[in-house]
């Protein structure tokens, strides 16, 4: 195919897909709960506001639930949980109990720590002999922490937060969805498509995720009533029942009978870290995220490379823009791969990382006529963002994953939790710095952040997209604080991903059709290798972010390119 015909089948592949969603959306909008239909409206047209409180997320039942929550007086914390508890039952492509999760939380102060919730390796890992598989039981070989982060949260909100909404109130609506059902979105319907010819190797996944193993319509009603028992038994012991009790030891001997090497040990054994959160400066302020084994690392250092060089002389959508992204990028991928991975069992040098002479030599080390190379392995998964801010001004930026879409393809059991495929992460080359072994802790590609300006939260945003995480946030995040965007109009502009994808198997640097055919030619003379993608690809992330205003007002928004929603109280 030429390049002119790849330019007109690519208009039209993005034409019949804006079609299709709005389609789509018009069918699923006719079937939703009723609730703040004029506000949900407003929302989907333009900017959120409000000043008293504000959710976003990837669906918008999941931002009703945590809507809710902050309407009844519950704090930024107790939305999330019913958000994500919600997004497990209406996102299940790419959300569930059987994953991991991880928070920033932050009062208007800027007091602040970070959960992060990843569930360990097996004790006994089984003896591969070859690589690790990625679906299958094989591949549900570490614990998941998701559950534990909100149960240590939700303390937290009850000790210091003054939280008063019970534990079991924050599931009504994902009880209520799993039991009653929901209208099949877009995404889970593009994403069942798409492994279409791989889900007749996952029985479970066809047994809990079609109906009568037939894909199920946008906008058709979904059930899932073993995943609404699990959810009443969790609302009603607590969230350390998923790790020690009966439920832990159904979910356990789920997983076993499937061939998955944990044990109920492995699931006592699970716990998220509350830590202090990394920093770096930028623009006046600074950004914060998670420790490793994530890679919020590699966000800060993209961010802090950038802080570097003078971005208010490059216009924004610019093939200089593009151009200069894209290499602080490799920078970084370059310092996370040969770097990061479970602090407990390697040394992460993050302090000579984040140092002023590292930044400064990333800084210096871009070439603005030309593009370094790049050798790198794209490491794929999806996820989903969750922000809150209540009307104390707390807040909470938060994203929970299954890894990839679908995670391993196992149900664990008669519970209804699907599980995740993290540990398919791992190396078994035994000189690899995130080589499995028996305790130890995934590499992560979760980094939720916030940025803090005068010592108080400003931003909160995060995204789904695995490797392209940081990629999508230093587009997000130059557009909101450097080219002082709104966050929709921060979320709609066009963005790339360097490396390989599900379609295209090539390192290329695919970038979005509406960056335009001057863009796309300055940056192959510049030896990028360039794939164009059709405009507002699923392949660009799915971010959310809500800004914070100096008089404490709130402006957010959700990506049009996913199913989701910022809504204000």
């Amino acid at each position: 195919m030429s390049s002119a015909e790849d330019w007109s089948h690519l208009r039209l592949t993005a034409s019949r897909r804006t079609l299709l969603f709005s389609s789509a959306a018009a069918l699923g909008a006719a079937a939703l709960a009723t609730g703040s239909r004029a506000e949900t409206a407003a929302a989907r047209n333009g900017l959120a506001r409000s000043s008293q409180g504000m959710v976003t997320s990837p669906h918008e039942l999941a931002s009703q639930a945590g809507q809710e929550v902050l309407q009844a007086g519950g704090n930024a914390i107790e939305a999330a949980i019913a958000i994500n508890a919600t997004l497990c039952v209406t996102y299940p492509h790419f959300c569930g109990l059987g994953g991991d999760a991880f928070m920033i939380i932050s009062d208007r102060e800027g007091n602040g720590f970070t959960l992060s919730g990843i569930g360990q390796a097996a004790a006994k890992p089984p003896n591969y002999g070859g690589p690790i598989p990625v679906r299958g039981p094989g591949s549900a070989l570490t614990a998941a922490a998701a559950v534990d982060t909100w149960d240590q949260a939700f303390e937290f909100s009850r000790r210091s937060w003054g939280g008063r909404q019970p534990w079991k109130g924050l599931f009504k609506r994902a009880i209520q969805y799993a039991s009653e059902g929901f209208p099949t979105t877009p995404s889970q319907r593009f994403w069942s498509n798409f492994r279409a010819n791989e889900i007749g190797n996952w029985p479970d996944v066809v047994r809990v995720f079609t109906v009568d193993g037939r894909i199920p319509d946008v906008g058709e009603t979904f059930r899932q009533p073993d995943l609404a028992r699990t959810l009443t038994v969790l609302a009603e012991n607590g969230g350390r029942y998923f790790y020690a009790g009966d439920l832990a030891l159904r979910i356990a001997r789920g997983l076993q009978q499937a061939g998955s090497p944990l044990t109920a040990n492995d699931l006592a054994r699970c716990r998220a870290r509350n830590e202090t959160p990394l920093r770096v400066s930028y623009r006046g302020g600074e950004l914060v995220s998670l420790r490793p084994p994530t890679q919020g690392i590699a966000t800060l250092e993209i961010m802090g490379t950038l802080d570097r060089l003078d971005l208010a002389a490059i216009p924004e959508g610019s093939a200089d823009y593009y151009h200069v992204l894209v290499e602080a990028v490799k920078t970084a991928f370059i310092d996370r791969n040969r770097y990061v991975a479970d602090p407990d069992f390697v040394d992460v040098p993050v302090n000579r990382l984040l140092s002023k002479v590292n930044l400064d030599a990333h800084a210096k080390s871009i070439d603005m006529r030309r593009a370094a190379p790049w050798p790198y392995v794209f490491k794929p998964g999806d996820t989903v963002f969750i922000g809150a801010v209540d009307r104390d001004g707390n807040c909470v930026s938060m994203l929970q994953t299954v890894y990839f879409d679908w995670g391993s393809g196992v149900v664990a059991g008669d519970t209804g939790i699907l599980w995740h495929n993290r540990g398919a992460s791992f190396s078994m080359d035994p000189q690899h710095i995130n080589v499995l072994q028996p305790g130890k802790r995934p590499f992560h590609t979760l980094n939720p952040g916030m940025y803090f300006r005068g010592g108080r939260p400003r931003l909160l945003y995060g995204t789904q997209g695995a490797d392209g995480q940081p990629q999508t946030l230093a587009a997000v995040l130059t557009r909101l604080i450097d080219y002082q965007m709104d966050p929709l109009n921060a979320l709609t502009r066009p963005r790339f991903l360097l490396g390989k994808t599900f379609s295209d198997s090539r390192d290329s640097l695919k970038l979005e059709l509406d960056a335009g055919q001057d863009v796309f030619a300055d940056l192959a003379a510049r030896g990028h290798e360039i794939s164009p993608i059709p405009a507002q690809s699923p392949l660009a992330g799915h971010p959310g972010a809500i800004r914070i205003e100096a008089d404490g007002s709130l402006v957010g928004a959700h990506d049009p390119r996913s199913d989701g929603l910022a809504l204000g109280i």
